[in-house]
C-alpha cells in the first residue's frame, strides 16, 4: 500500500502550471496530465475551463502527488495541512526550499534543528505548505 496525496481543490485554474514548477524544484515527472475538455466528464465544466487539468500525476521517486483544478466554484484554499519532503542530503534541501520559496512565504525558515540536518517550512506561491526534513543519522 502506498499513499497518495490528491490536491484536489488546492488550484483555481493553476495546477498545470503549478506541477511543471514541482516537477522542476523536485526534479519530478508529470506522469499524467488529463485536461477537462479530454475527459470523459467535458459536459460537467464550462467550456473556458476545457483547458484546465482534470487530473495530474507528479512522480518523485517510489511516491506520487496527484492534482487537479476543481470545477468553478469548488476550489478551496488550502489549509490545515501540509506535505513533508524527506530529503538524504543538505544541499538538496537548500535547493528545494529555495525554489519553493520563489514567489511564495517562509513560514519556518530552513536550518538544523536537534533532529534534523535541515528543516524548514513554505508556503510556495500555489498556497500548498511543504515541510522540508533532511534527517540527522540515528
Amino acid at each position: 500500500m502506498k499513499p497518495t496525496p490528491h490536491l484536489a481543490l488546492a488550484f483555481d485554474g493553476q495546477c498545470e502550471a503549478a506541477f511543471r514548477f514541482y516537477e522542476r524544484a523536485f526534479d519530478g515527472t508529470v506522469s499524467f496530465m488529463l485536461t477537462w475538455a479530454d475527459s470523459p466528464m467535458a459536459g460537467d465544466v464550462p467550456r473556458e475551463w476545457g483547458g484546465k487539468v482534470c487530473h495530474a500525476t507528479l512522480r518523485l521517486g517510489e511516491a506520487e502527488i496527484a492534482g487537479s483544478d476543481p470545477p468553478p466554484g469548488r476550489y478551496e484554499r488550502p489549509r490545515g495541512f501540509s506535505l513533508v519532503l524527506q530529503v538524504e542530503e543538505p544541499d538538496q534541501a537548500e535547493r528545494i526550499f529555495a525554489t519553493l520559496a520563489e514567489r511564495g512565504r517562509i513560514e519556518t525558515p530552513l536550518e538544523e534543528t536537534f533532529w534534523a540536518r535541515r528543516f524548514g517550512a513554505v508556503v510556495d506561491q500555489f498556497g500548498i505548505t511543504w515541510s522540508i526534513n533532511c534527517e540527522k543519522a540515528p
